[in-house]
């Protein structure tokens, strides 16, 4: 899939708060629930293998079903069944798209109508971040993880390409479901890393660091 031409223009939708994923990157997911095995199943019949991951829109005054307009597509990459007919799939990201409108029909699942516009890089081979400052990245991000007494694998941060490390953050760092977002609607590799410095320098003064973000 190279052109917007090769992408549907209606989608099988997995709406989880929380849950970001980012083109090119990689997400690993538990698929248990019935309408989700229903999804699966659909999903592999396609040539494109995609599913849309989306957050639901918690905006006060918003109907329970709410979805935020922007979320990523992924592509069945990986599946394995277990003995008591689970799945642990990856989706890889392809595009983020906007949402137009929910489509009415029969499936247990929801699917929507989405514009691939706008997402152009999104399906270039990888994108780079000219103004990254690595040794005063990770500097940051040591301090983060003290505070947050977490582990890291530094050799694996510091060989990273500059998108690896950055989509990889964004997707697994514990943000709430808003800042997530706010990472998803980045409009380029440079402004996702800047508003991903931003969110650490904040967890570092004091502010709340909401939900965990990546369900495996």
């Amino acid at each position: 899939m190279k052109r917007f031409t090769d992408l549907p223009a209606t989608i099988a939708i997995f709406p989880l708060p929380g849950v970001l994923m980012l083109p090119r990157a990689r997400l690993p997911l538990h698929i248990f629930e019935p309408r989700y095995l229903a999804m699966l199943d659909d999903a592999l019949k396609t040539e494109t293998r995609l599913i849309g991951m989306v957050q639901p829109n918690r905006a006060p005054g918003r109907d329970d079903k709410a979805l935020q307009r922007i979320g990523c597509a992924g592509r069945i990459t990986q599946l394995s069944e277990t003995e008591d007919g689970r799945y642990m799939i990856t989706l890889t990201g392809i595009s983020r798209f906007r949402v137009s409108q929910e489509v009415e029909g029969f499936t247990p699942y929801r699917r929507c109508e989405v514009t691939w516009n706008g997402f152009e890089k999104d399906l270039a081979s990888s994108e780079q971040d000219p103004g990254f400052d690595r040794d005063a990245f990770l500097g940051l991000l040591d301090r983060y993880f003290s505070a947050q007494e977490l582990a890291a694998d530094w050799q694996t941060l510091r060989e990273a390409d500059d998108e690896l490390l950055i989509n990889s953050l964004s997707m697994l760092l514990d943000f709430d479901h808003e800042e997530k977002q706010a990472l998803l609607e980045a409009p380029s590799l440079s402004t996702r890393r800047e508003t991903l410095v931003t969110l650490i320098e904040y967890a570092l003064r004091g502010g709340s660091s909401g939900e965990a973000g990546v369900m495996q």
